[in-house]
């Protein structure tokens, strides 16, 4: 490791440049306060000082000891790599200053991650910061602790200790609801009101007997309602189990069983592009179901109960058509005024379970992946402040879905614990059209916005226009995150919506990992396209040869694994350790195994290839999937593409290319012979596209997601073993390539 370390610091040199191309970004975004929310927010230092202070109810615990934070001003930029400072910067100014933070955090990460962990309040600060252990074969085998004799709470760190610290907090907007139907309403919900809400729902919770270490599945569309049940379950020691809001009845039930939950929360209804989803319903049909039979209670939350008549929607026909079962069903709304706001937050270990999130596994039974209460929270606060560059009053939207780890992680539990301004949006990209990104930008003055490649590429696929009528100019961070960026889909991003001032954030990170690790900076270095650049503190990165198992020196491609555990890290597997070890550890004794291809550069830079096993063998070359996509992609008139293999007796394997064309381009022979032409002039003779079916669309999940299984079904041919597809935004998709694949056409 120490030579990867060397080499990384001798190119990464190479990369510094004295004057940062979005220095001019800090100056516009000073210029342009953001007093827009009308409410008084504290400036950067005041809230962190405010931090370090122990609060009324600290002061109250017995024995509690808490390092305080001494933050003054920006520091100047290291000019070597020793941090001698006795706590963390507000800021990463500069590439000086993340090699003197990454230096201390690899070869002193105890330290570095005390100085992180002072960042939240504790009822108990810990003594143990780090006890890890990532080899199997050892006696105590894979094994991860960090903070193990801490004591906090999540949802005081997120709510309260900013009312504690600073009163005037309970003024600040906390969370900004964009509804999935524009209006010109703001709805806005302040610190004190999501508190009080949180307090009240947590109440309900207990009075439905609920406590600390129960699990309790959450099954919500994007609306602040969502927020509110987590918190309430991180106040008082629930583990919360979100499953998406697209998952069918059966993947429901699937795992509430798997987690033994008692109590579902739920909508009666979602809203998404103007389609109405019955969420209650089809949590009647799983409770029907065997397995779900331990359900004793639903909570059921009324979508815009209380709101005006101007978001009223296209589900409140259907209200009186929902089943209701007594003694099982109540009406959240109905309960939260049957109970006090008197809610003391649980004393939590660092230790203790967060929540579970289910992750699709090869083997088709989901991965219950376990985050637990101190590290994930210290991890994702610090990787939400410094990545995107958080000043207070920005305004921050991250257009994930809650039922995924990023709006776990960069909507709720990263911006609120910051103190930050974050919006949940309930609805789509392209509904009521193309430009609604964009109008929502404008609308609430968004600074910082962070989404998905897949989002980027569709809309890339739209005249220019539907981005340029609108203003931004109050962007000055965008980000990516998912899955790899195209080099195309990035300078589009950076040019047409960024208007060539914006950095681009792009994010490498999993489920698993629980926050991002491989990452600019915001202003902090030099970007590049397609590339999520360097390693977050902590992070050692290491590369195999998948082949020999060896460890690769840089630059070079290969398996990308991690070589030491970080606080955000998923601990285990729901009731499943053996499948963890496996899944993770097996590969590369010693290293986790994130799954991913990973090419390092000379400068230090790292660009991620896509899945390892999203790879064809094909008369005897490896083909990764992700770089023919990032070939086909790179024509002018392709919006996006997905390839996947097909059983080939010649040659073992077959490239089929789905490709989805922009609005100005039309299909015919002639493009077919030139996407096949630029992948083998931009990869290699021997690569060498069969099949090229133009098609509208790719069937998608919700979020984004390509969902590449459905498309190797399809071209195997196996379209009897679909699976579930009702989880796609459009369903229909799938009849439609079916229909037009020709491997289907000749099974």
């Amino acid at each position: 490791m120490t030579s990867l370390l060397n080499f990384v610091y001798t190119y990464i040199s190479d990369i510094a440049r004295s004057a940062s191309l979005f220095n001019t970004l800090s100056t516009f975004h000073t210029s342009k306060s953001s007093s827009k929310l009308s409410h008084n927010f504290t400036n950067n230092n005041e809230i962190h000082t405010s931090a370090a202070r122990t609060s009324t109810l600290l002061s109250t615990s017995t024995g509690f000891q808490l390092n305080p934070i001494n933050i003054t001003s920006y520091r100047l930029a290291s000019t070597n790599s020793t941090w001698n400072e006795s706590s963390l910067p507000d800021k990463i100014k500069s590439l000086d200053e993340y090699k003197a933070l990454y230096d201390l955090s690899i070869n002193d990460p105890e330290r570095f991650w005390k100085m992180a962990a002072e960042r939240l309040d504790w009822y108990r600060f810990p003594t143990k910061i780090k006890n890890t252990e990532f080899d199997y074969r050892t006696d105590r085998g894979v094994d991860i602790k960090w903070y193990e004799d801490g004591i906090l709470n999540v949802c005081y760190n997120c709510l309260d200790r900013h009312i504690d610290h600073d009163s005037s907090a309970s003024k600040q907007v906390a969370v900004v609801f964009e509804p999935d139907t524009p209006t010109e309403t703001r709805h806005h919900v302040t610190y004190g009101e999501l508190l009080r809400d949180v307090k009240k729902f947590a109440n309900v919770l207990k009075k439905h007997g609920v406590k600390k270490g129960d699990r309790v599945t959450v099954y919500m569309p994007m609306v602040v309602d969502a927020c509110v049940a987590l918190l309430a379950c991180a106040r008082i020691g629930a583990i919360h189990s979100v499953v998406f809001g697209g998952f069918s009845a059966s993947n429901v039930a699937e795992r509430i069983s798997d987690c033994d939950s008692t109590v579902v929360i739920t909508s009666d209804f979602g809203l998404r592009g103007g389609k109405c989803s019955p969420l209650k319903s089809k949590i009647d049909q799983a409770l029907k179901m065997k397995q779900c039979s331990n359900v004793r209670t639903v909570l059921v939350f009324e979508r815009n109960y209380g709101n005006n008549a101007d978001v009223k929607d296209a589900c409140s026909d259907q209200r009186g058509t929902l089943e209701w079962k007594e003694g099982r069903d109540f009406w959240a709304h109905k309960e939260m005024e049957t109970v006090n706001e008197n809610c003391p937050p649980e004393k939590m270990n660092a230790e203790d379970p967060l929540f579970i999130l289910y992750t699709s596994g090869s083997t088709g039974k989901p991965k219950g992946i376990v985050h637990t209460t101190g590290g994930y929270l210290t991890y994702t606060s610090l990787t939400f402040k410094y990545i995107f560059d958080y000043n207070p009053g920005d305004v921050y939207m991250c257009t994930a879905d809650i039922g995924w780890i990023t709006g776990h992680s960069y909507i709720i539990y990263g911006p609120l614990s910051n103190r930050a301004t974050t919006v949940v949006f309930e609805g789509v990209p392209t509904y009521p059209d193309v430009s609604r990104f964009w109008n929502v930008v404008d609308k609430h003055q968004v600074n910082i916005f962070y989404t998905a490649p897949t989002a980027i590429r569709s809309l890339m696929a739209h005249d220019d226009k539907y981005v340029t009528k609108t203003s931004r100019q109050s962007l000055r961070i965008l980000g990516s995150v998912g899955e790899p960026i195209n080099s195309e889909a990035w300078k589009w991003y950076h040019s047409v919506v960024g208007d060539s001032r914006c950095p681009i954030i792009d994010t490498w990170w999993q489920t698993e990992t629980g926050g991002v690790m491989i990452t600019p900076i915001a202003n902090a270095w030099e970007l590049e396209p397609s590339s999520a650049t360097l390693p977050f503190f902590g992070i050692k990165t290491q590369l195999f040869d998948k082949s020999t198992k060896k460890p690769l020196t840089p630059p070079n491609t290969g398996e990308l694994c991690i070589q030491d555990s970080w606080p955000g890290q998923a601990r285990s597997l729901y009731r499943n350790h053996e499948r963890f070890v496996d899944v993770y550890f097996k590969q590369y004794p010693g290293y986790y195994f994130t799954g991913d291809g990973c090419e390092i550069k000379k400068n230090g830079y790292h660009c991620i290839t896509g899945r390892v096993d999203d790879v064809l063998v094909i008369s005897g070359h490896n083909i990764g999937t992700a770089e023919v996509e990032a070939a086909l992609n790179e024509h002018a008139g392709v919006s996006e593409s997905a390839v996947v293999g097909y059983p080939d007796k010649k040659k073992n394997q077959g490239m089929y290319c789905f490709v989805v064309l922009k609005d100005d381009t039309k299909e015919s022979e002639e493009l077919r012979k030139d996407l096949i032409k630029s992948v083998r002039n931009t990869i290699g003779a021997h690569v060498n596209p069969d099949v090229i079916h133009f098609t509208p669309d790719l069937p998608k999940t919700r979020s984004g997601k390509i969902m590449r299984r459905i498309l190797r079904k399809i071209v195997e041919p196996d379209t009897s073993n679909l699976g579930d597809i009702s989880t796609l935004t459009d369903p229909s998709i799938v009849k439609e390539l079916i229909k037009k694949s020709p491997r289907t056409k000749h099974s």
